[in-house]
């Protein structure tokens, strides 16, 4: 049950509600940027690098886009190459620098959501923003392997019998060969760091000595990992819904099936402040579903089964928004009609680009290398989440036997940057309040900023006391003090 590296859900979901926007090349003279790369901030911390890339920028609707060539293996400057997709929109006034924005994932793309997303008028008055599809994603050398993720979520994520056992190990060997056929040359190299890597050659191309940079979600991994290999090249870096790269995959997933357990829990304590909600005993209603899903929950002349139903379930738990639509689903499932259930897990499997998430996933953390230890691990999760341990950790089996081997980013201290915001939400249900605290703690100069609230992401999502706090450090550089609430 992929629910949670995928952590720019919440901000997905609302970027994607705004008007559409359209990005089209115009037929006028492009600009361009070229220039070389700064010193690292050490010799011996410092990654090889090539030199900065030419940066030539075209019209596209309202913004300026731009194909930027980085290298394949940032171990290799001189050896093959891929192509960025970059999406810039220009400070309209006096210009700062350029705030390089993330909206999460892995397996999302930004290009396409900048334009979309509600900056407040300060920041687009003083900043070029920028986007960059990671690596893997969108118009970057996109992976696009794997098999139908209808497919790979047609099979039940727990574990009663032997069968189980066999359906879940081939789809996921079935998955990873298809990766290792289509894209292999492409495994090795879409890691975490290959992408800040990436965000930094894009900086240097447009002639900046600084990054500013805003993460969401797995944008936060991005934002560590640049940091770490780059931290006199930050002015400033503020990363909301954290991402911890410390523990292992297991604990990774662990954590973030415990964090659907309170977000459920949350949305059932509302459930009598909805009038949506005329459920007894909300969270007994979602265990009667999953049991229900075991035998597959008509809907048309679709059958909804345990894996449906778990991606059903943890998508409206990113956004109270939805809350109401988690009231509908789970009720009319009870009633024997899973449509509106079904309906929520096609919404979440378009959203994202699922061999970009796996390929990320398994090279960033470590996993077992054998299925049967992984399934070990995935029931004994159980017994600290039970409604989302075992599906959480048994949607990562397909690490287990990835072709790729991790490359684990590991704890994050980033020294010798300058103060970095971490940004949480209490309720938050994919990347734990408790993320933020080790994340900050961990950091050399990380600055703890918490929301007493529910949902995944907050800057710049309408919260006027964290957005008040994130402009001012944005524009002025103003560190907010330490355990600063709102």
């Amino acid at each position: 049950m992929r629910r949670a590296l995928l952590v720019g859900l919440a901000v997905l979901l609302g970027a994607c509600s705004s008007s559409d926007a359209t990005l089209e090349r115009a037929d006028t003279e492009p600009t361009t940027t070229t220039t070389t790369t700064s010193a690292p901030a050490s010799e011996e911390a410092a990654p090889t690098e090539p030199s900065a890339p030419t940066v030539t920028w075209e019209p596209c609707g309202t913004a300026e886009c731009a194909t930027v060539a980085v290298p394949l293996d940032h171990d290799d400057p001189d050896g093959a190459t891929i192509d960025l997709s970059v999406l810039r929109l220009p400070a309209r006034g006096d210009r700062i620098g350029a705030l390089f924005v993330n909206f999460g994932g892995p397996g999302s793309g930004a290009v396409d959501l900048l334009p979309m997303f509600p900056f407040p008028d300060e920041v687009r008055e003083r900043f070029d923003l920028v986007a960059v599809d990671p690596r893997g994603v969108g118009g970057s050398a996109p992976l696009d392997c794997g098999i139908d993720p209808a497919e790979l979520y047609a099979v039940d994520p727990t574990v009663e019998d032997d069968a189980d056992v066999d359906a879940l190990v081939a789809v996921s060997e079935a998955y990873a060969a298809d990766c290792a056929a289509t894209r292999g040359e492409l495994l090795d190299h879409v890691g975490t760091r290959d992408v800040a890597r990436d965000f930094d050659l894009v900086r240097a191309g447009m002639g900046d000595e600084r990054i500013d940079y805003l993460g969401y979600s797995y944008g936060t991994a991005i934002g560590q990992a640049y940091a770490e290999l780059f931290p006199d090249r930050v002015r400033t870096m503020i990363l909301d819904g954290v991402v911890d790269p410390a523990p292992d995959g297991i604990d990774v997933a662990v954590q973030q099936a415990r964090g659907f357990e309170t977000a459920l829990a949350r949305w059932a304590a509302g459930c009598g402040d909805r009038p949506t909600c005329d459920l007894a005993d909300p969270v007994g209603a979602v265990d009667d579903v999953l049991a229900l899903a075991e035998s597959g929950i008509p809907a048309g002349s679709a059958q909804v089964g345990p894996g449906e139903v778990a991606i059903g379930l943890a998508m409206p738990l990113y956004n109270t928004g939805l809350w109401p639509v988690l009231d509908e689903a789970v009720t009319s499932a009870l009633a024997g009609d899973g449509s509106t259930m079904l309906g929520l897990a096609e919404q979440y499997l378009r959203l994202v680009d699922f061999s970009a998430y796996y390929a990320v996933s398994c090279l960033d953390s470590a996993w077992p290398d054998v299925p049967a230890e992984h399934l070990a691990e995935a029931e004994a999760a159980a017994a600290r989440a039970p409604r989302f341990g075992e599906a959480i950790v048994n949607d990562y089996l397909r690490c287990a036997v990835w072709p790729a081997e991790p490359d684990p980013l590991g704890p994050i201290t980033a020294p010798g940057s300058p103060p970095i915001l971490v940004v949480s939400t209490t309720g938050d249900p994919a990347t734990p309040h408790e993320n933020a605290v080790a994340v900050a703690e961990r950091l050399a100069e990380g600055v703890l900023v918490t929301r007493e609230g529910d949902g995944h992401t907050v800057v710049f999502q309408g919260d006027g006391c964290i957005d008040a706090i994130a402009i001012a450090y944005l524009l002025d550089e103003v560190v907010p003090p330490v355990g600063s609430r709102c």
